[in-house]
């Protein structure tokens, strides 16, 4: 097995845990308290690093990299409280919906070009969130699967954001903004709400602050290794380590719209990872 699908793996396994991680920590703590730690935790690791390999900031950009930041707290805490209140199999099926949104915002904001037979792929990712959301039910879990869907959709807008970015900006420094942002827009949404950990809670937020790194920079080096549709393909094993994971952890059992919907998704998902291939795509963080 070829290094660049080892850790595309190893990152989708490494994110996973992470997930594990902050739906223990939900259990005990507000959603926007581990968002606080996870964003703080992160910055001072990039700060660090920024000083190692001498990374300046920027003088010009300022405006979109504060906006990046912004719409990457906002998925955080999205996806932080989707992953409280849903199966961590339905969370991380939702979370793979952000390549649909990413299409759209690259065409509307990027004016990049799309193949047209990709276009007959999209609804299935409609279709999907119909399985998913089951919006006949009008219950709490559709409330929070739409929220889900929203995760995704900020993770696409950042995503779009990081590629207009990574032309004039070090990764570093993309990263320390979203990091940065994170930590300071969560202050004042725990300020009611603020819980002191148990030590147990500690373990958890530490642990959701430097595994999340981890993953990116293991997923980075996937990138780096290997074409970037392969990598993208291969993540979707996430799915699975999640589902695993809260099986084993939570007793949850997905459903059988679950299972469809993720099918829809994921194949949506791979067909639009397609038109990637042959190009040379940077990934900024």
């Amino acid at each position: 097995m070829k290094n660049g699908i080892i850790l595309a793996v190893l990152s989708a396994f490494t994110f996973s845990i992470m997930n594990v991680l902050v739906k223990a920590a939900s259990e005990t703590i507000p959603v926007s308290e581990i968002v606080f730690f996870r964003s703080l935790i992160g910055t001072i690791l990039v700060l660090f690093l920024m000083w190692k390999y001498q990374v300046a900031f920027s003088r010009k950009g300022i405006p979109m990299l504060f906006l990046r930041g912004a719409l990457g707290a906002a998925y955080l805490l999205a996806y932080f409280y989707t992953i409280a209140h849903i199966p961590l199999g339905d969370a991380s099926i939702l979370a793979h919906m952000s390549p649909f949104f990413a299409l759209i915002f690259s065409i509307v904001f990027l004016k990049e070009s799309v193949n047209k037979q990709i276009i007959l792929w999209m609804p299935l990712f409609l279709i999907g969130a119909v399985f998913l959301l089951d919006p006949f039910s009008f219950d709490s879990y559709t409330l929070y699967a739409l929220v889900g869907v929203l995760s995704a959709m900020l993770a696409a807008a950042a995503a779009t954001s990081i590629r207009y970015l990574s032309r004039s900006h070090h990764k570093f420094e993309i990263v320390f903004y979203f990091l940065a942002t994170g930590t300071v827009i969560s202050i004042p949404l725990m300020w009611g709400e603020f819980v002191m950990p148990s030590l147990t809670g500690w373990v958890y937020l530490i642990g959701i602050g430097v595994v999340s790194l981890v993953g990116q920079f293991v997923l980075t080096s996937a990138f780096t290794h290997e074409n970037v549709m392969v990598v993208e393909v291969v993540r979707y094993i996430g799915i699975f380590f999640n589902v695993m994971w809260g099986f084993l952890f939570w007793g949850e059992v997905i459903s059988l719209g679950s299972l469809l919907g993720g099918a829809c998704i994921i194949a949506g998902s791979i067909a639009l990872s397609r038109r990637k291939k042959g190009k040379k795509v940077e990934k900024a963080a």
